[in-house]
């Protein structure tokens, strides 16, 4: 049977890893590892993917994974890749946050008869007395080597600079290695490359402290061919809550990537075998549309189910294939007291998530980009008026976007 790091290789997740002949060993055998999740917000997106899919994989291999909810840590704040400091959030919305996740979570890992896990730090971290915390763990770290870390060399650069707060992160995240060692017989922590630093830190504290094997191992972040992260969309954040990235719109971002992003996608997003992501990513030209459906599809699946997929499969295909009937074309629904508060057009593409703000509406039609049924909109003063919506208007912006308005 193929090797797990060998696997994860082939796909293109592996980034970095410590002790890796050890840990080529290790794997040999069932192995208990975790990834940690930041719950900032109520849903997953597409940044928690990669590391999502490298867990389903560990676990169709024999090993069990932990996803670490960041109940505690969330009230610090991850210093990496920011330029200042987080807003503060509250403990209500923190744990709201986490459950929402957890429910997520069950949709690509099996949690039956503990072959997974859901874990919230906060169950420690909220608890800790400061001096014994430091007396205990903090002497562990060295400050000049922690300073070294990328993370924090990027925030004494601003203005703001680093707080002593953001500081303790590393200290947190290596202190939850340590009681997952001790708790669940963790030895290994996945997560992506900017979380190098303090990954090094979780595993280093484990093997002083107790004198045990513990690794480290990042992921690729998901990055197009020329360097610039994906799932970021006129709306936002590309998310995996349908109530805030509809499957349709999910659907269309894959279907929509670069030719030169194709086959790394497939690799690392689906579990299409290696010889068809090779296979389809080799094609050129028109053909290569047809791997995009794929990887679109397959994608789309694993994320909102096959139904979510097929709807949004066959929505595509009647939006621009001239049929744009479709109702699974994704729909706004107003009210006859809607239009009369506001009929304007721009105020239409704002509300269906078409465009970003009023401004951008006005832009895109004076860029000639929006049309009605069909009819072009060269004035960002219309309106439209309820009898145009009795059996439903097709609201279009470029080539890509789409709405039907509907009266309620």
């Amino acid at each position: 049977m193929e090797h797990i790091l060998d696997i994860l290789k082939e796909r293109g997740f592996i980034a970095q890893v410590t002790f890796e002949d050890e840990l080529y060993e290790q794997l040999k055998n069932p192995t208990t590892f975790y990834v940690g999740f930041d719950p900032t917000a109520d849903s997953l997106h597409i940044g928690h993917y990669i590391p999502i899919m490298a867990m389903a994989h560990m676990q169709k291999a024999g090993h069990r994974p932990i996803a670490l909810m960041g109940g505690g840590t969330a009230m610090i704040g991850d210093p990496s890749g920011k330029t200042d400091m987080r807003k503060m959030m509250t403990v209500e919305t923190i744990d709201h946050n986490v459950e929402c996740i957890k429910k997520q979570m069950s949709r690509f890992l099996d949690f039956s008869d503990g072959n997974a896990m859901i874990v919230n730090n906060g169950d420690w971290l909220r608890h800790l007395n400061f001096i014994e915390f430091m007396r205990d763990i903090g002497s562990m770290f060295n400050v000049n080597r922690m300073l070294t870390a990328d993370c924090y060399k990027a925030r004494m650069a601003t203005d703001n600079g680093l707080s002593f707060l953001e500081f303790t992160y590393m200290l947190m995240q290596s202190y939850d290695f340590l009681e997952l060692f001790q708790r669940y017989g963790c030895r290994l922590e996945m997560g992506g490359n900017d979380q190098w630093s303090n990954m090094l830190g979780g595993a280093d504290l484990v093997r002083r402290k107790l004198g045990e094997k513990a690794f480290a191992c990042t992921f690729q972040l998901l990055l197009t061919h020329d360097g610039r992260k994906m799932g970021k969309t006129e709306a936002g954040a590309l998310w995996l809550d349908a109530a805030k990235t509809s499957p349709y719109a999910f659907y269309q971002y894959w279907r929509n990537v670069a030719d030169q992003d194709v086959e790394k996608c497939l690799a690392l997003l689906t579990f299409l075998p290696m010889d068809e992501v090779r296979r389809l990513g080799k094609l050129e030209g028109a053909e290569i549309n047809e791997a995009k459906k794929v990887l679109a599809y397959e994608v789309t699946k694993l994320v909102h189910g096959e139904e979510e997929a097929r709807k949004a499969a066959d929505a595509a295909a009647s939006a621009f294939g001239g049929a744009a009937s479709s109702e699974n074309i994704p729909c706004l629904e107003i009210t006859e007291q809607d239009l009369l508060a506001d009929s304007r057009i721009t105020t239409l593409l704002v509300r269906s998530g078409l465009c970003k703000s009023q401004s951008d509406a006005r832009a895109q039609i004076a860029q000639n980009a929006v049309s009605l049924n069909g009819e072009k909109i060269t004035d960002p003063a219309s309106g439209i008026q309820a009898d145009q919506l009795r059996d439903g208007a097709v609201l279009k912006k470029g080539k890509k976007g789409i709405c039907r308005i509907v009266l309620k």
